[in-house]
Protein backbone atom coordinates (compact mmCIF):
# COMPACT_ATOMS: atom_id res chain seq x y z
CA UNK A 1 0.00 0.00 0.00
CA UNK A 2 1.42 3.12 -1.23
CA UNK A 3 2.21 5.63 1.87
CA UNK A 4 0.10 8.71 1.83
CA UNK A 5 2.36 12.04 1.91
CA UNK A 6 2.11 14.61 3.93
CA UNK A 7 1.82 17.80 1.21
CA UNK A 8 3.23 20.80 3.77
CA UNK A 9 6.21 18.40 4.78
CA UNK A 10 6.93 17.38 1.31
CA UNK A 11 6.54 21.73 0.31
CA UNK A 12 8.91 22.24 3.17
CA UNK A 13 11.81 19.81 2.00
CA UNK A 14 11.73 21.15 -1.48
CA UNK A 15 12.38 24.62 -0.20
CA UNK A 16 15.25 23.70 1.91
CA UNK A 17 16.32 22.06 -1.10
CA UNK A 18 16.17 25.14 -3.43
CA UNK A 19 17.46 27.13 -0.41
CA UNK A 20 20.29 24.72 -0.42
CA UNK A 21 21.14 25.49 -4.16
CA UNK A 22 20.31 28.97 -3.57
CA UNK A 23 23.28 29.21 -0.74
CA UNK A 24 25.79 27.06 -2.82
CA UNK A 25 25.00 29.57 -5.78
CA UNK A 26 25.69 32.96 -3.01
CA UNK A 27 29.13 30.76 -1.42
CA UNK A 28 30.47 31.65 -5.12
CA UNK A 29 29.35 34.87 -5.62
CA UNK A 30 31.08 35.69 -2.24
CA UNK A 31 34.20 34.10 -3.11
CA UNK A 32 34.22 36.46 -6.68
CA UNK A 33 33.50 39.45 -4.12
CA UNK A 34 36.32 38.82 -1.87
CA UNK A 35 38.88 37.69 -5.39
CA UNK A 36 37.60 41.48 -6.96
CA UNK A 37 37.67 43.36 -3.50
CA UNK A 38 33.37 44.45 -4.09
CA UNK A 39 32.71 44.01 -0.01
CA UNK A 40 35.74 46.62 0.57
CA UNK A 41 33.84 48.59 -2.17
CA UNK A 42 30.94 48.05 -0.47
CA UNK A 43 31.61 49.21 2.75
CA UNK A 44 33.28 52.35 1.68
CA UNK A 45 29.48 53.85 1.72
CA UNK A 46 26.38 53.92 0.19
CA UNK A 47 26.65 53.91 -3.26
CA UNK A 48 24.58 53.28 -6.98
CA UNK A 49 26.27 50.28 -8.96
CA UNK A 50 28.57 52.57 -11.32
CA UNK A 51 29.48 54.17 -8.23
CA UNK A 52 30.59 50.22 -6.22
CA UNK A 53 31.94 49.27 -9.63
CA UNK A 54 34.33 52.60 -10.27
CA UNK A 55 35.36 51.85 -6.25
CA UNK A 56 36.48 48.44 -7.27
CA UNK A 57 37.82 49.17 -11.03
CA UNK A 58 35.38 46.65 -12.48
CA UNK A 59 32.96 46.63 -14.97
CA UNK A 60 29.65 48.19 -14.13
CA UNK A 61 26.97 45.43 -15.58
CA UNK A 62 28.92 42.52 -13.67
CA UNK A 63 28.86 44.53 -10.52
CA UNK A 64 25.37 45.11 -10.71
CA UNK A 65 24.09 41.58 -11.47
CA UNK A 66 26.31 40.41 -8.19
CA UNK A 67 24.59 43.06 -6.04
CA UNK A 68 21.13 41.91 -6.88
CA UNK A 69 22.20 38.66 -5.97
CA UNK A 70 23.92 40.53 -2.81
CA UNK A 71 21.05 42.32 -2.38
CA UNK A 72 18.14 39.71 -2.42
CA UNK A 73 20.22 37.17 -0.59
CA UNK A 74 20.06 39.44 2.49
CA UNK A 75 23.74 40.31 2.59
CA UNK A 76 23.65 44.18 1.32
CA UNK A 77 20.92 46.04 2.05
CA UNK A 78 19.25 47.96 -1.21
CA UNK A 79 17.45 52.01 -1.28
CA UNK A 80 14.77 51.88 -3.64
CA UNK A 81 14.70 55.63 -3.69
CA UNK A 82 18.26 56.77 -4.09
CA UNK A 83 19.49 52.74 -5.91
CA UNK A 84 22.15 53.06 -3.63
CA UNK A 85 23.80 49.75 -2.14
CA UNK A 86 24.82 49.27 1.85
CA UNK A 87 27.05 47.07 3.28
CA UNK A 88 25.86 46.80 7.26
CA UNK A 89 28.73 47.53 9.56
CA UNK A 90 27.85 43.95 11.70
CA UNK A 91 28.28 42.43 8.03
CA UNK A 92 31.20 43.95 7.09
CA UNK A 93 32.68 42.64 9.92
CA UNK A 94 32.55 39.27 8.76
CA UNK A 95 33.08 39.51 4.99
CA UNK A 96 36.11 42.51 5.15
CA UNK A 97 39.07 43.30 6.86
CA UNK A 98 41.84 41.44 8.58
CA UNK A 99 40.00 40.41 11.78
CA UNK A 100 39.47 36.46 12.48
CA UNK A 101 36.15 37.19 11.98
CA UNK A 102 36.02 37.53 8.36
CA UNK A 103 34.58 34.76 6.96
CA UNK A 104 35.19 35.30 3.07
CA UNK A 105 38.13 33.53 2.45
CA UNK A 106 36.41 30.35 3.36
CA UNK A 107 33.83 30.76 0.38
CA UNK A 108 37.14 29.58 -1.98
CA UNK A 109 36.95 26.33 -0.30
CA UNK A 110 33.32 25.61 -2.42
CA UNK A 111 34.81 25.75 -6.22
CA UNK A 112 38.11 24.52 -5.36
CA UNK A 113 36.64 21.34 -4.08
CA UNK A 114 33.91 21.26 -6.67
CA UNK A 115 36.74 21.10 -9.04
CA UNK A 116 37.32 17.98 -7.97
CA UNK A 117 34.42 16.46 -7.10
CA UNK A 118 33.84 14.36 -10.51
CA UNK A 119 36.96 12.22 -9.22
CA UNK A 120 35.73 11.90 -6.50
CA UNK A 121 32.37 10.84 -6.89
CA UNK A 122 33.90 8.01 -9.31
CA UNK A 123 35.43 6.57 -6.22
CA UNK A 124 32.03 6.14 -4.81
CA UNK A 125 31.91 3.32 -7.42
CA UNK A 126 35.75 1.91 -7.53
CA UNK A 127 36.75 2.66 -4.10
CA UNK A 128 40.31 4.27 -3.47
CA UNK A 129 40.76 8.21 -3.26
CA UNK A 130 41.51 10.90 -4.94
CA UNK A 131 45.33 12.18 -3.76
CA UNK A 132 46.43 15.19 -2.10
CA UNK A 133 48.24 15.79 -5.38
CA UNK A 134 45.32 16.37 -7.12
CA UNK A 135 44.14 19.21 -5.29
CA UNK A 136 47.42 21.47 -4.92
CA UNK A 137 48.47 23.75 -5.20
CA UNK A 138 44.44 25.01 -4.57
CA UNK A 139 43.88 23.50 -1.16
CA UNK A 140 47.01 25.05 0.11
CA UNK A 141 46.44 28.29 -0.94
CA UNK A 142 42.12 27.42 0.57
CA UNK A 143 44.06 26.74 3.65
CA UNK A 144 45.82 29.10 3.99
CA UNK A 145 43.12 31.63 3.78
CA UNK A 146 40.80 30.17 5.74
CA UNK A 147 43.54 29.94 8.94
CA UNK A 148 45.92 33.05 8.19
CA UNK A 149 42.97 35.33 10.10
CA UNK A 150 42.70 33.29 12.61
CA UNK A 151 46.46 32.73 13.27
CA UNK A 152 46.73 36.53 12.85
CA UNK A 153 44.05 37.58 15.13
CA UNK A 154 44.03 34.37 17.68
CA UNK A 155 47.00 31.86 17.88
CA UNK A 156 49.05 33.86 20.23
CA UNK A 157 45.94 35.13 21.91
CA UNK A 158 43.61 32.29 22.56
CA UNK A 159 45.48 28.68 21.36
CA UNK A 160 48.38 29.29 23.03
CA UNK A 161 47.41 30.14 26.30
CA UNK A 162 45.04 27.24 26.45
CA UNK A 163 48.43 25.44 27.73
CA UNK A 164 48.79 26.95 31.76
CA UNK A 165 51.88 28.47 31.63
CA UNK A 166 52.78 28.03 27.98
CA UNK A 167 53.72 32.04 26.58
CA UNK A 168 55.66 32.23 29.67
CA UNK A 169 58.26 29.43 28.57
CA UNK A 170 57.60 30.49 24.75
CA UNK A 171 59.07 33.54 26.21
CA UNK A 172 62.10 32.08 27.77
CA UNK A 173 62.88 30.32 25.06
CA UNK A 174 61.87 26.71 23.87
CA UNK A 175 61.63 24.54 21.31
CA UNK A 176 58.70 24.10 19.01
CA UNK A 177 57.75 21.91 16.05
CA UNK A 178 54.45 22.41 13.93
CA UNK A 179 53.50 19.31 12.00
CA UNK A 180 51.70 19.64 9.27
CA UNK A 181 52.81 23.21 8.98
CA UNK A 182 51.01 23.76 5.28
CA UNK A 183 52.21 27.20 4.49
CA UNK A 184 53.91 27.56 8.01
CA UNK A 185 52.04 30.48 8.73
CA UNK A 186 51.09 29.70 12.17
CA UNK A 187 54.95 28.86 12.97
CA UNK A 188 56.37 32.69 11.68
CA UNK A 189 53.39 34.19 13.50
CA UNK A 190 54.84 32.08 16.97
CA UNK A 191 58.55 32.64 15.61
CA UNK A 192 57.39 36.73 15.93
CA UNK A 193 56.19 36.83 19.20
CA UNK A 194 58.96 34.61 20.93
CA UNK A 195 62.01 35.61 19.69
CA UNK A 196 63.81 33.50 22.44
CA UNK A 197 62.10 30.22 21.03
CA UNK A 198 63.07 28.02 18.13
CA UNK A 199 60.78 26.93 15.85
CA UNK A 200 60.51 24.20 13.58
CA UNK A 201 57.85 23.22 10.73
CA UNK A 202 57.22 20.08 9.40
CA UNK A 203 55.16 19.25 6.16
CA UNK A 204 55.51 17.11 2.80
CA UNK A 205 54.67 20.01 0.14
CA UNK A 206 57.46 21.33 -1.06
CA UNK A 207 55.52 24.39 -2.31
CA UNK A 208 54.22 24.93 1.26
CA UNK A 209 57.25 24.56 2.58
CA UNK A 210 58.85 27.26 0.36
CA UNK A 211 56.02 29.80 1.10
CA UNK A 212 57.11 29.19 4.44
CA UNK A 213 60.81 29.90 4.20
CA UNK A 214 59.68 32.99 1.88
CA UNK A 215 57.29 34.46 4.72
CA UNK A 216 59.68 33.53 7.64
CA UNK A 217 62.71 35.72 5.07
CA UNK A 218 60.63 38.45 4.59
CA UNK A 219 59.60 38.65 8.40
CA UNK A 220 63.50 38.71 9.25
CA UNK A 221 62.89 35.36 11.20
CA UNK A 222 65.80 33.91 12.26
CA UNK A 223 64.37 31.36 14.76
CA UNK A 224 61.95 29.87 12.25
CA UNK A 225 62.58 27.04 9.47
CA UNK A 226 61.11 24.60 7.51
CA UNK A 227 61.56 21.00 6.35
CA UNK A 228 59.94 19.01 3.45
CA UNK A 229 58.98 16.39 5.63
CA UNK A 230 56.37 12.77 5.46
CA UNK A 231 55.84 13.29 9.69
CA UNK A 232 55.21 9.67 9.67
CA UNK A 233 59.27 9.72 9.44
CA UNK A 234 59.48 12.56 12.34
CA UNK A 235 63.18 11.91 13.37
CA UNK A 236 63.17 11.43 17.46
CA UNK A 237 65.88 13.72 18.11
CA UNK A 238 66.49 16.50 18.61
CA UNK A 239 63.36 16.06 21.12
CA UNK A 240 60.65 19.14 21.20
CA UNK A 241 59.25 20.80 24.55
CA UNK A 242 55.86 21.99 22.40
CA UNK A 243 54.61 19.99 19.49
CA UNK A 244 51.64 21.57 17.33
CA UNK A 245 48.90 20.68 14.76
CA UNK A 246 46.39 22.21 12.96
CA UNK A 247 43.83 20.51 11.41
CA UNK A 248 46.46 18.15 10.49
CA UNK A 249 45.83 14.82 11.71
CA UNK A 250 42.44 13.52 10.49
CA UNK A 251 43.58 13.41 6.81
CA UNK A 252 46.11 11.20 7.54
CA UNK A 253 47.03 8.02 5.40
CA UNK A 254 48.77 6.92 8.90
CA UNK A 255 47.51 8.96 11.61
CA UNK A 256 48.41 6.20 13.73
CA UNK A 257 51.98 6.53 13.20
CA UNK A 258 52.02 10.21 13.42
CA UNK A 259 50.89 10.48 16.88
CA UNK A 260 53.13 7.61 17.70
CA UNK A 261 56.14 9.76 16.23
CA UNK A 262 54.99 12.77 17.89
CA UNK A 263 55.29 11.26 21.44
CA UNK A 264 58.65 10.05 20.32
CA UNK A 265 59.73 13.43 19.72
CA UNK A 266 58.56 15.18 22.82
CA UNK A 267 60.93 16.12 25.33
CA UNK A 268 60.06 13.85 28.54
CA UNK A 269 57.76 16.75 30.04
CA UNK A 270 56.85 18.08 26.39
CA UNK A 271 53.18 19.07 25.30
CA UNK A 272 51.65 18.21 22.19
CA UNK A 273 49.05 20.55 20.81
CA UNK A 274 46.12 19.17 18.21
CA UNK A 275 43.75 21.49 17.14
CA UNK A 276 40.88 19.25 15.96
CA UNK A 277 37.59 19.87 14.61
CA UNK A 278 34.91 19.63 17.31
CA UNK A 279 32.87 16.41 16.70
CA UNK A 280 31.84 13.36 18.23
CA UNK A 281 32.92 9.94 17.45
CA UNK A 282 29.03 9.11 17.22
CA UNK A 283 27.13 10.30 14.28
CA UNK A 284 24.21 10.75 16.55
CA UNK A 285 25.72 13.16 18.51
CA UNK A 286 26.54 15.52 15.94
CA UNK A 287 22.81 15.98 14.61
CA UNK A 288 21.97 19.59 15.59
CA UNK A 289 25.61 20.84 15.56
CA UNK A 290 25.15 23.69 12.64
CA UNK A 291 28.61 22.72 11.58
CA UNK A 292 28.66 18.88 10.88
CA UNK A 293 27.35 18.92 7.97
CA UNK A 294 30.25 21.08 6.67
CA UNK A 295 32.74 19.09 8.23
CA UNK A 296 31.45 15.51 7.19
CA UNK A 297 31.07 17.69 3.30
CA UNK A 298 34.48 18.49 3.68
CA UNK A 299 35.47 14.49 4.38
CA UNK A 300 33.70 13.19 1.71
CA UNK A 301 35.02 15.89 -0.46
CA UNK A 302 38.67 16.24 1.01
CA UNK A 303 40.01 14.47 3.82
CA UNK A 304 38.96 11.16 3.24
CA UNK A 305 39.45 10.51 0.31
CA UNK A 306 43.33 11.93 0.50
CA UNK A 307 43.77 9.31 2.78
CA UNK A 308 42.27 6.36 1.04
CA UNK A 309 44.07 7.28 -1.99
CA UNK A 310 47.11 6.23 -0.10
CA UNK A 311 45.21 3.37 1.42
CA UNK A 312 44.95 4.85 4.72
CA UNK A 313 42.74 4.57 7.39
CA UNK A 314 40.36 7.15 6.13
CA UNK A 315 39.32 8.55 9.67
CA UNK A 316 37.20 11.35 8.01
CA UNK A 317 37.02 15.04 9.46
CA UNK A 318 33.91 14.04 12.21
CA UNK A 319 36.94 11.40 13.82
CA UNK A 320 35.65 12.64 16.79
CA UNK A 321 36.47 13.29 20.98
CA UNK A 322 36.22 9.54 21.71
CA UNK A 323 38.25 7.89 18.90
CA UNK A 324 40.88 11.11 19.14
CA UNK A 325 41.44 10.24 23.07
CA UNK A 326 41.37 6.91 22.32
CA UNK A 327 44.06 6.93 19.45
CA UNK A 328 46.27 9.14 21.51
CA UNK A 329 46.36 6.90 24.42
CA UNK A 330 47.34 3.88 22.62
CA UNK A 331 50.29 6.03 20.64
CA UNK A 332 51.48 6.84 24.93
CA UNK A 333 49.59 10.24 25.79
CA UNK A 334 47.74 9.24 28.85
CA UNK A 335 46.96 12.72 30.21
CA UNK A 336 44.60 14.55 27.72
CA UNK A 337 42.62 17.08 28.50
CA UNK A 338 39.97 19.03 25.70
CA UNK A 339 39.04 22.79 25.82
CA UNK A 340 37.24 24.69 23.48
CA UNK A 341 39.13 26.89 20.71
CA UNK A 342 39.03 30.23 20.10
CA UNK A 343 35.97 29.87 17.43
CA UNK A 344 32.81 27.27 17.66
CA UNK A 345 34.20 24.73 15.29
CA UNK A 346 37.55 23.17 16.97
CA UNK A 347 38.44 21.61 19.87
CA UNK A 348 41.82 22.19 21.32
CA UNK A 349 43.82 18.56 22.51
CA UNK A 350 46.28 19.03 25.28
CA UNK A 351 48.12 15.92 25.83
CA UNK A 352 51.27 15.04 28.18
CA UNK A 353 52.76 11.22 28.45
Amino acid sequence: MEQKLDRQRVQDFARKVFGLYTSSLLTLLIDVGHRMGLFEAVAQGPGTSREIAHRAGLVERYAREWLGAMATGGIVAYDAASKTFTLPPEHAVCLTGTSSRNLAPNSHLVPMLAARMPKVAECFRTGGGVPYSEFRPDFTASQDASWRLLYDGLLVKGFLPAVKGLPDRLTAGIRVADVGCGTGHAVNVMARAYPASSFVGYDWGEDAIALGRAEAQAMGLANARFEALDITQLPAEPTFDIITSFDAIHDQRDPAAVLRRIVGALAPDGVYLMIEPKASSNLEDNIGNPFAPYMYGISVLHCLTVSLAEGGTGLGTCWGEQVARRMLAEAGLGRVEVVDAPGPQNSIYICRR
